[in-house]
């Protein structure tokens, strides 16, 4: 696959007149262009509010006087005779200014009769329409494992030379670390590799845990991806028993034996169902069963209030979980996040440009990358969502029958330490008749609290009692519960 360098190198050659980068990593974007440049051989100017126009490719010369207004360096650079490549930095903000516009679209045709290229390096997710129609969007690309290696030991050299540093790492060690750094930028990943190994100056197998930790901080703090902690095991999952099976089945498609099978590996899963069912299990469990990282993202913090921010964002998102793929990507309660684009759009067609883009991606992706998108309300779903081939399958979590509570309270007994068979779980199931299995759990929570302030301890009573201190969803919702299910009976797969 073709580098950054290579991609650019390709435009360059090609003689585009404009050609944008909108990145917020301007450091290696100009390491990109100043190799690609390199490569053509070409004569560099760059251009900034600070600076002014200078010749990039003799940094030791002074800076052309009277350029550091925008306008006035346009004009400039559009009087030059010699093909060359010119790099705009933060052009974008001045472009509400009507010389500096009138300026660059002037520039832009110069550069296309003389064979320059203007390439527009800017924070911002946006153009104008004007200058939009002439310039070819470049996205970065984030490192693969072959790249992602020499920057490691180029880190790991620098700190040495600074101060002595041990390395004792397996070659599968390495390569488990070199693996967990994907998705992640040249900077972030600089930054990480800076951190673990600088704290001791030692940088052995111990690290990896340091990297994933380092890795999911970073991640939250972008607020695109979260990692998700799944169940070690799905015994921890109770009911759900087509949806296991149908996992079981699928464990090994991604392999290169199940290609040359014939198959493509499967790409998502679409699962409604009532509130508080176990939507969000379903999705670890997943995560679970093919022993995959579960990333999570939140549509609500992909919207911004700046106009073509919130697409970027959205393929920010997307692009990071290709490259930390195989994972498994988590949307909950999609619906939500796309509500616009199933009715009459109130807000300027954002919510539909968003959910076309996710839907693009959908259908192209070739990184595996497996969806799991959670629903409650299936009218506010839109249409599209539900066409076939959008989801391998969409499966319907109802509420959990008999048998599937009774693995529900044995599971959350054990797991605060008490013997199920202690309990007559046959009188707990009979008593739990359509709840839900976040409400199970509560019930058991909500008896131990009773009985800790009594210092006593749980018998079945208690949880009785506390399941029938409060009524379920099942009867406070009654019709939305029944309408949900009347939908999906035909339409979907039993997830139990």
């Amino acid at each position: 696959m073709p580098t950054n360098t290579d991609r650019l190198s390709v435009l360059l050659r090609a003689r585009r007149p404009g050609i944008w980068v909108s990145t917020h990593e301007e450091a290696q974007a100009l390491d990109i262009i100043d190799d690609a440049c390199s490569r053509a051989k070409a004569d560099v100017w760059s251009w900034s509010l600070i600076d002014g126009v200078r010749h990039r490719t003799n940094l030791a010369s002074d800076p052309i006087p009277e350029t550091t207004n925008p306008g006035a360096a346009l004009y400039w650079l559009a009087q030059q005779e010699r093909a060359s490549v010119i790099v705009l930095l933060d052009i974008q903000t001045h472009l509400d200014e009507p010389h500096t516009l009138r300026a660059l679209r002037q520039l832009l045709d110069r550069a296309r009769a003389i064979g320059s290229s203007v390439v527009l390096l800017d924070h911002a997710p946006s153009l104008p329409e004007t200058i939009r129609a002439h310039v070819t969007p470049f996205e970065l690309t984030l490192p693969r494992g072959s790249e992602i290696e020499p920057l490691v030991r180029a880190v790991l050299k620098r700190i040495h030379k600074r101060t002595p540093l041990t390395i004792d790492l397996t070659e599968r060690d390495y390569e488990l670390i070199i693996k967990n750094l994907s998705g992640l930028g040249e900077r972030q990943i600089t930054q990480i590799i800076t951190d673990v190994a600088g704290e001791d100056r030692v940088f052995d197998a111990e690290d990896l845990n340091n990297v994933l930790a380092h890795k999911r901080a970073l991640l939250s703090g972008s607020g695109l991806l979260e990692y998700v902690e799944s169940p070690a095991t799905l015994g921890e999952v109770g009911g759900l028993g087509k949806l296991k099976s149908w996992l079981g089945a699928r464990r090994e498609s991604f392999s290169a034996q199940a290609e040359s099978f014939g198959l493509t590996p499967p790409r998502g899963v679409l699962l409604l169902g009532v509130q508080g069912a176990g939507k969000s299990l379903c999705a670890k469990a997943i995560a679970t069963a093919w022993q995959r990282p579960l990333l999570r993202m939140d549509p609500g913090s992909l919207y911004d209030r700046y106009v073509g921010e919130s697409e970027r964002r959205l393929r920010d998102a997307l692009r990071q979980a290709e490259a930390m793929a195989p994972v498994v990507l988590w949307i909950d309660e999609i619906e939500k996040a796309f509500a616009s684009a199933a009715a009459q759009s109130t807000d300027g067609g954002l919510s539909q440009r968003m959910f076309g883009a996710l839907l693009t991606w959908m259908q192209d992706h070739q990184a595996p990358v497996f969806l799991v998108a959670t629903a409650n309300n299936i009218d506010a779903l839109p249409p599209e969502l539900l066409r076939k081939g959008r989801f391998d399958e969409i499966f319907f979590v109802d509420l959990p029958g008999s048998e599937a509570r009774r693995a529900i309270f044995t599971i959350h007994l054990a797991r605060r330490d008490r013997d199920p068979g202690a309990f007559d779980l046959d009188a707990l199931v009979r008593v739990s008749d359509g709840f839900s299995g976040a409400e199970i759990e509560s019930a058991i929570l909500a008896a131990l609290h009773d009985c800790f302030a009594r210092r006593a301890q749980p018998t079945t009573d208690d949880i009785v009692r506390a399941l029938n201190s409060s009524p379920p969803l099942s009867v406070t919702m009654r019709e939305k519960v029944a309408r949900l299910r009347a939908w999906a009976d035909g339409r979907c797969a039993p997830a139990d």
